[in-house]
């Protein structure tokens, strides 16, 4: 492409993906181009002396990409078609008047049907095609909204104008003599799940993702509103800082969020900024993704002292930045009532960076899950460095043999696995698949490369684990317990307590408490709650959710003592008895 082939300066100082997409349009096979990702947002163009200027995506493809020369067109179904200046629609219409002199009212030349102004367009850019093949003239298409236009769906589903758009985009893609005309067709949305997939997966389509703003960018950005005066920065905090911890956010979100406090005359501090990023990105994220907000850390965990220094270690090469030394994520086993959550949100408070957990992002609409997930990754992507956690993983992400659903869950369990494998994003995000039947999980998703590392929690099995485990209970619900032994209470009642049971005893006793008008729990409240309290009734599940923990287990050391020495032929063969004992295949 001659125009950047002479720029080389210029085209150094573009983002990446702007030079992916430069790199080829410049190599001249290609007609049709799919821009997705961070599009609504301002894009910044940086000087040849350093600085940032910020333009919307229209206006940077057709000023900074394309020098604002030749015809530059827009199109989306509210605007119809507008050209960049006056004088390229005057052009326009003289020629499309000539081409067709029975057309009396001319607005159907620049209609907001896709069936007429594509059609009147496809005619335009053929005529104005150079006949000197010598002479330099390029045309370019910019769809917005094209979700709008070429939807996902069955092809026996689309309406008449569907396919007719679908049909003439793709022919478009392939035609030679747009190839040989310069002419480029732009497509911009925000998910390519949005977009017919028979589009999104042709040879001929290009397509070109738009990422969140990095560290840089924002700081860039934050320097120019700083300049302006509407950024006012509370005492001892500066740009990098908030440069630093607003990953997560674009440039549209962040000049709102200045935008408020300027208008309020207020100053931004590091704690505000935390509480609207939260806000900011669960509201951007449509209810997929929630933040876990915790107080703890590992020092408020009670036994398990193996995965805890495990933890401890990942925390340590966090901090040091030594991320090539981290897995790229968790399996973390064990039986209910063990703690498997409050560990790994624990984990979270240990390192300081953000946890989200994922929520249903499964849609009854065809097309819906996978533009949710989509919309999800490229938060991830951004928010990074992020802990995600996925409670009960094994119904949760499903796996690749699921039928019923005309292949949606087949695509997104690959979409999923495909995303936890990329060692671009090894500890930059950290995966937490949490289940108490990891024997369930796809070995897709626990192989090396995935959740890498296998740990599990058990319940306490000495009396000194059970009463270490109580303190800690006691310290994390404030209770106020006026002493007394309470190994005298576990000697008598002889029980394989979790720490859930041992919780809910606690609570028991608390309001056993109450009931007498105490705010503070004595022997007898606690003795009465542990004489109540019945062991749970499926001793066959928990058997068998501790068995496939322990199978599991990328490390003997910690494993319970009575399972420790146990051959794994004979942990599988107790395992497949009680899974028969349960009607389990």
């Amino acid at each position: 492409m001659a125009y950047y082939d002479e720029n080389k300066e210029f085209i150094d100082r573009l983002p990446d993906w702007t030079r992916e997409f430069a790199n080829k349009y410049g190599s001249n096979t290609a007609n049709l181009y799919i821009l997705h990702g961070n599009i609504r947002d301002y894009l910044p163009h940086q000087s040849i002396v350093g600085e940032f200027n910020f333009t919307r995506i229209q206006n940077y493809i057709s000023e900074q990409i394309f020098g604002n020369q030749n015809i530059i067109v827009f199109y989306d179904r509210s605007s119809g078609v507008v050209f960049l200046t006056e004088e390229m629609a005057i052009e326009y219409q003289k020629i499309m008047s000539r081409l067709f002199p029975d057309v009396e009212d001319h607005s159907d030349f620049m209609s907001i049907k896709p069936e007429e102004s594509f059609f009147y367009l496809e005619k335009y850019f053929l005529a104005r095609i150079p006949r000197d093949k010598r002479e330099r003239f390029r045309m370019v298409f910019i769809i917005d909204y094209a979700e709008t236009i070429i939807p996902p769906g069955d092809l026996g589903r689309y309406s008449e104008e569907d396919r007719f758009c679908l049909v003439t985009l793709n022919r478009w893609a392939v035609n030679p003599l747009f190839t040989q005309g310069d002419i480029s067709i732009i497509l911009l949305t925000e998910n390519l799940a949005d977009i017919s997939p028979r589009l999104v997966g042709s040879p001929a389509t290009v397509k070109v993702s738009v990422p969140f703003p990095n560290e840089k960018v924002r700081k860039s950005f934050l320097n120019s509103k700083e300049k302006e005066g509407k950024l006012i920065l509370d005492r001892g905090i500066n740009t990098d800082q908030v440069a630093g911890i607003t990953n997560g956010l674009n440039l549209m979100n962040l000049n709102r969020l200045i935008q408020e406090n300027h208008e309020t005359a207020k100053v931004l501090t590091l704690d505000y900024l935390r509480h609207k990023k939260k806000e900011i990105i669960e509201n951007e994220a449509t209810g997929l993704l929630e933040f876990i907000d915790t107080e703890y850390n590992l020092s408020n965990v009670s036994g398990h002292a193996f995965v805890k220094k495990r933890f401890k270690y990942a925390a340590k090469m966090i901090k040091k930045n030594h991320l090539d030394a981290l897995p790229m994520g968790y399996l973390i086993a064990g039986p209910v009532g063990t703690g498997k959550s409050f560990m790994v949100s624990a984990f979270a408070g240990e390192i300081g960076i953000p946890m989200v957990k994922f929520r249903n992002f499964r849609s009854k609409w065809q097309g819906d899950t996978e533009s949710n997930l989509e919309r999800i990754l490229n938060i991830l992507k951004s928010m990074a460095p992020v802990a995600v956690m996925i409670d009960e993983a094994d119904a949760f992400l499903g796996n690749r043999d699921q039928e019923g659903d005309s292949g949606t869950s087949n695509r997104v369990f690959a979409q999923i696995a495909s995303f936890m494998g990329n060692t671009e994003y090894r500890g930059r995000i950290i995966w937490f698949l949490i289940t108490c039947r990891p024997d369930l999980v796809p070995i897709d998703l626990k192989r090396q490369g995935r959740a890498e590392e296998h740990l599990a929690l058990f319940y306490p099995e000495s009396d000194e684990e059970r009463e270490d485990l109580y303190n800690t209970l006691v310290e994390k619900n404030k209770l106020d317990i006026r002493d007394f032994p309470i190994s005298e209470l576990f000697k008598k009642f002889k029980h394989e307590y979790s720490g859930a049971d041992l919780e809910a005893l606690l609570v028991r006793a608390k309001m056993l408490a109450n009931m007498n008008d105490r705010v503070y729990i004595r022997k007898d409240d606690m003795e009465e709650a542990m004489s109540d309290f019945i062991p749970a009734a499926y001793p066959h599940e928990i058997e068998l959710q501790n068995l496939v923990a322990v199978v599991e287990c990328t490390s003997k050391e910690m494993l319970p003592d009575r399972l420790r020495k146990k051959p794994r032929s004979e942990l599988i063969r107790e395992i497949q008895e009680i899974k028969t004992l349960l009607g389990e295949k």
